[in-house]
């Protein structure tokens, strides 16, 4: 059973009066985890308090919390919780034990992260990731996706890493009953901020190079097509991005004043990606008689599976998305 869903009564005590060291639930605020989770910490791997005060109520002392955020820091690098308890207990610092021998035994095959999300073959990182977003602690899961963004760069961190654990997440609140949807809108909006940190600057309108990015009516998916901005940025491609569900005359509007060399348009579903509406864009001219020009335009996202449109690019991830939008501009 996973840590969200186990549950227990309130022999903790933690509506009373601390005596001696904080409650159970004043612990789980501190750390910022379910008061399950400290429970089922304490029961499985040993981590409870060295104070009891009378009956079942446990007090925790600064020593008993220290072990708790070891614990936690250690998990939220993708460490198995036994073997972070392990080192939480003995006060080892990260790494100094080496690779843990309980994942070297491990088969390859299969990894779960602390809630039982599917991850298949996915890095130790997407694992981290996972837990910090089932925990929803905010600063573990900024600092891994920094992590992983500075570590593999933008598009092998978003590939391997960030898109892995999304789609686990995915799976995981369809398959029980809508419930950790508040876990995929935590996770995507910290994806979101990550990328916003990552790069800092928009690169300056350079004549014929401004790529336009926006998802077509009806679509409010954005993730994906923030990511593809971002990597652009980062090589230097003077980007407008016009976010989710762009009106038609709008983005006609958007192209006819930015002139753009390129158009990303996004769907994620097949309702909303519009053929008529690309070859419309497609065929757009603007300039001077005799030296007219039309953008280059690419469908991007799942929802153009299927939906080719003559003339018009269908790039496949991220790293091809990029590769054909600077090919563009190289022409």
């Amino acid at each position: 059973m996973s840590e969200l869903a186990e549950s227990g009564g309130h022999e903790d005590g933690e509506g009373a009066p601390p005596s001696g060291g904080l409650t159970t639930g004043e612990v789980a605020r501190r750390l910022g985890v379910a008061p399950t989770t400290v429970r089922t910490w304490d029961r499985r791997y040993g981590l409870g308090p060295d104070l009891h005060t009378g009956g079942r109520h446990r007090r925790w002392t600064a020593a008993d919390v220290a072990r708790l955020e070891r614990m936690c820091a250690l998990t939220a690098t993708g460490l198995p919780p036994a073997e972070a308890a392990r080192l939480a207990r003995s006060e080892e610092p990260p790494g100094a034990a080496g690779p843990p021998a309980v994942a070297a035994r491990r088969p390859p095959a299969r990894s779960r992260a602390g809630s039982g999300l599917r991850l298949g073959d996915a890095r130790q990182e997407c694992k981290g990731i996972a837990r910090a977003a089932l925990r929803l602690d905010a600063a573990a899961l900024d600092r891994l996706l920094l992590d992983a963004i500075t570590e593999h760069g933008l598009v092998a961190a978003w590939t391997e890493v960030i898109v892995p654990t999304l789609q686990a997440v995915g799976r995981k609140w369809e398959t029980s009953g809508e419930r950790y949807v508040e876990v995929e809108h935590f996770l995507s909006w910290h994806v979101s901020g990550a990328l916003r940190r990552t790069v800092h600057d928009t690169v300056a309108d350079r004549p014929g190079a401004t790529t336009v990015l926006a998802c077509v009516p009806g679509e409010n998916h954005t993730l994906a097509l923030e990511v593809l901005s971002a990597a652009l940025t980062e090589r230097g491609v003077p980007v407008r991005m016009f976010g989710g569900a762009l009106p038609v005359e709008s983005l006609v509007a958007a192209v006819r004043r930015t002139g753009p060399a390129a158009v990303g348009l996004w769907a994620q579903s097949r309702t909303t990606a519009s053929r008529p509406l690309a070859q419309h864009v497609a065929g757009m001219e603007w300039g001077v008689r005799g030296a007219r020009r039309k953008p280059a335009v690419l469908t991007l996202g799942p929802g153009w599976a299927g939906r080719a449109v003559p003339g018009v690019a269908r790039p496949v991830g991220l790293a091809e998305a990029v590769a054909a939008l600077e090919s563009v501009l190289a022409r």
